[in-house]
């Protein structure tokens, strides 16, 4: 898989400052003050004050360093050596204690000693990894002992349909479990800003079901205490209509009817006494 990942990994060096200038990230309003977490992660993770956060595919860090604010001890890991860069700058420019690592989600702890807390990670990024399996086990490698895992993320079955420009209608496209080939897509800019030029000609992608998610998880030792599957996307797709709490979700006649996002925690067990 190094080609298909190292071919991501080019492409994301060239999304992130397309990505730092877009409307879509609104970086200056961060640099404000704005707090890009969601009502619903600050709730199911809980306080953080004082606590160890390690974030994962953190991309140039605007959630590592929200965290930061509430309180955490934050480190964030990406691939992109861009993304990092940016992250550091911003972390320096807003005087805000954080740690960045640039390497590949396999292959840091390698590279990054230590536990955690909290192993936090969000939004449009799991399907970047064509091992779940491996994932959880970095996953679980970098809790303490009773220290929790929190994903919010796309939910799978939103991902079977065509998501084409132009397309209104719920349409069967993607297989909805992992695939050893990759998706292969060819990219329109950036998913922040469609009207950018990139020079990758190609971006690779898995799907993992639901349920291949949690049994990764489960399978390494950890307590999944709770799932939450929600009615509506954090971003636009075509074939979703925007409301107006910024959100995006199906026509009137489907929407609360399928799940489009999820929420998971899940816990190491304490050491044993």
């Amino acid at each position: 898989m190094d080609k298909y990942l190292q071919a991501n990994r080019a492409l994301w060096d060239e999304w992130t400052g397309i990505n730092y200038r877009s409307d879509f990230y609104k970086v200056e309003a961060f640099k404000a003050g704005q707090n890009r977490l969601r009502d619903y992660e600050m709730e199911e993770i809980g306080p953080v004050e004082g606590k160890t956060l390690l974030h994962l595919q953190c991309h140039f860090g605007l959630d590592t360093l929200s965290w930061a604010r509430l309180g955490a001890q934050v480190t964030g890991a990406d691939f992109s050596s861009e993304a990092i860069e940016r992250a550091r700058a911003l972390a320096a420019e807003l005087s805000l204690p954080a740690t960045f690592v640039c390497a590949d989600l396999y292959d840091l702890p390698r590279q990054l000693p230590g536990r955690f807390d909290i192993v936090y990670t969000s939004r449009g990024v799991l399907g970047w990894l064509p091992d779940i399996d491996r994932w959880a086990q970095v996953v679980t490698h970098y809790l303490k002992p009773g220290g929790i895992f929190y994903i919010t993320e796309i939910h799978p079955f939103e991902q079977v349909f065509d998501d084409d420009d132009g397309v209104t209608e719920l349409r069967l496209r993607y297989p909805y479990f992992t695939t050893e080939e990759p998706l292969v897509f060819t990219p329109q800019g950036s998913y922040a800003d469609r009207s950018a030029t990139v020079k990758a000609e190609h971006e690779y992608a898995w799907n993992h079901g639901l349920g291949e998610i949690v049994s990764a998880l489960a399978t390494t030792g950890l307590r999944v205490e709770f799932l939450h599957e929600f009615t509506f996307c954090e971003w636009p797709v075509s074939f979703l209509l925007p409301g107006g709490d910024g959100r995006y979700r199906l026509p009137a006649e489907l929407d609360g009817k399928l799940p489009l996002f999820f929420s998971l925690r899940a816990r190491k067990p304490p050491a044993a006494v």
